[in-house]
């Protein structure tokens, strides 16, 4: 059975390089046309990963229907919002940013000190997301090898050649590398790879459909007669319970902050937009989106209660029903889905983060000590390609770690609670020309480092989340809560705090002006530049790799006329 599946993953992962290999050989044609929007659309839908098609399912047995704020912050961005996010692609475009770790650099005078940060955070917070991919698909594999159980100690002694999630991580990293480092600009458009990511979106989306209805008018005869059978089984009332708390006002603000901050939804949201008329498709598709993948979500776990009971795994249900009811070919499509799920968050994620390794970390300090830069593009690549493959062996260290100890859901909200830190330099410097970049900083090592303390570090050895005390209005939130709205007061209090105090310099100035200056924007793009404006670029570039010294001395014989 074992190998049976590893074939079929195969198999996908085969088509997915067919897709994304057609998609960039036509990329000229296809993504001018009006299909491109809606693989934009689409492609936000990496925001939907193992999370989503597994322990949605999960969180509401456990949670009830608190499950769906996670989907209520980035409906509220994508329709209400949606001028910042046009502001933030139009910023993107005329400064030439690849990344979030970028976009933070540039806003703040173009400092390497937020960029540098902005990289090391996003990538630690990535490593339990990636995680939770590899998690899931191994107890996807656990489940359909006949063991219920899922991963838990059962594989947690497995040597990686025999480990499937280890062999996942390899296959997701020669995708990755083959499709996402396939040029030096970091930049570049990737069309290939989204238009294959767009194709999991539908694939993941179908398989959850299906399994849903299997479940409700298969498995039994129709909403009224599962809802029948549910309530005669207890504790299936919280599934329906809705008890609005400050637990759910925090949540929507997480996942409202990770929509726009995490690197892979920065990534196909900014990097990847080209079409003006993107947007508009994205804020009526992806919500409704959102909306199917989730309409099963209390049924399937209804129904798993009254199938399993208590001896049943809450985030294995949507693959273990139709298993259990001998749908074989259903519970292969299931097992895609999921696999799709995975797949098309962790090349997503993993191209975006070893671009910003590859431009903000290695590539800076390799130049400071090469003179020669005749192979520069091969060892660019270079760079990049082994970031892909050491960020995905630390991630799946780290699964190694947590295997079976915390549910997926609370291993997405841990890595939702790192990026959030990126949110509060994010918009407060689009709208607030003071903000300096010595506060970002701050703000930045403040939050994160609450986040490390109350919620990365509890999370590795038990249950239970962050030692903060329950004190006053902290009593309010759950323990992984309230380490977010912790780290979070922290990061604002001393970004604003520093700001005020901190000395601004010209090139400050330029920036601040540039991203928080209103229309300045739109009239900084109607201007031709000039012979000065591109030399400045030039030495605004070198001082990204060089560092402000070195790329001073190299233009320091060149006359701005």
């Amino acid at each position: 059975m074992s190998h049976l599946i590893l074939g079929l993953s195969l198999i996908y992962l085969g088509l997915l390089f067919a897709v994304a290999y057609f998609g960039e050989r036509h990329a000229a044609r296809w993504s001018k046309s009006r299909l491109a929007p809606t693989v934009y659309a689409l492609s936000l839908a990496i925001y939907c990963t193992t999370w989503t098609f597994y322990g949605s399912v999960g969180r509401a047995v456990t949670s009830g229907l608190d499950f769906a704020l996670i989907y209520v912050g980035p409906v509220l961005v994508i329709v209400f919002a949606t001028p910042l996010m046009q502001r933030i692609v139009t910023l993107a475009k005329g400064q030439n940013v690849t990344s979030i770790a970028d976009f933070l650099g540039a806003r703040y005078g173009r400092s390497r000190g937020v960029a540098v940060l902005a990289t090391l955070i996003a990538v630690t917070g990535a490593m339990p997301y990636i995680a939770l991919q590899l998690q899931a698909v191994s107890f996807s594999f656990a489940a359909l090898s006949g063991h219920d159980g899922g991963i838990g100690p059962l594989n947690a002694d497995l040597p990686p050649w025999l480990d499937a999630a280890f062999l996942v991580a390899l296959l997701m990293a020669a995708f990755t590398i083959l499709f996402g480092v396939r040029h030096i600009q970091a930049s570049e458009q990737h069309r290939g790879m989204m238009l294959a990511i767009g194709m999991e979106s539908l694939v993941k989306l179908c398989a959850f459909l299906a399994a849903g209805i299997f479940v409700v008018w298969h498995m039994f005869d129709g909403p009224a007669d599962l809802v029948a059978k549910a309530q005669a089984i207890s504790g299936t009332a919280k599934l329906v319970h809705f008890g609005p708390n400050a637990n759910w006002l925090s949540i929507t603000a997480l996942s409202g902050f990770a929509f726009l901050c995490l690197p892979r939804q920065f990534h196909v949201a900014v990097v990847e937009h080209a079409q003006k008329g993107s947007l508009k498709t994205a804020r009526w598709l992806f919500p409704l989106y959102l909306l199917l993948i989730n309409i099963f979500v209390v049924p399937i776990a209804m129904a798993g209660q009254v199938r399993f009971g208590a001896s049943g795994v809450p985030d294995t249900f949507v693959l273990s029903l139709p298993l259990s009811a001998g749908a074989d070919w259903l519970t292969a499509l299931v097992f895609i889905g999921g696999l799709s799920a995975a797949t098309s968050m962790v090349a997503v994620a993993c191209m975006a983060l070893s671009g910003m390794v590859g431009n903000e970390l290695v590539m800076p300090w390799l130049l400071r000590r090469r003179h020669d830069d005749a192979n520069l593009g091969e060892l660019a690549f270079t760079v990049r390609r082994i970031a892909v493959v050491v960020i995905l062996l630390a991630a799946y260290a780290y699964y190694k770690t947590i295997a079976g100890l915390l549910p997926l859901a609370t291993i997405g909200l841990i890595s939702f609670s790192a990026v959030a830190n990126f949110a509060p330099a994010l918009l407060i410097g689009l709208y607030w020309r003071r903000a300096h970049r010595h506060g970002a900083i701050a703000g930045l090592v403040g939050g994160f480092s609450v986040w490390l303390w109350a919620i990365l570090w509890p999370s590795m050895h038990a249950n239970e989340i962050s030692p903060l005390p329950d004190w006053g209005v902290l009593a309010w939130f759950d323990p992984l809560q309230r380490g977010f709205v912790v780290a979070l007061l922290v990061n604002i209090s001393l970004l604003v705090l520093v700001s005020l105090l901190a000395r601004h310099g010209t090139r400050d100035h330029q920036q601040a002006a540039a991203f928080a200056g209103g229309d300045t924007v739109e009239r900084a793009k109607a201007v031709p530049a000039t012979p000065k404006d591109e030399l400045q670029n030039l030495r605004d570039l070198a001082a990204r790799f060089l560092g402000p010294e070195r790329a001073e001395e190299a233009f320091r014989d060149q006359r701005l006329s």
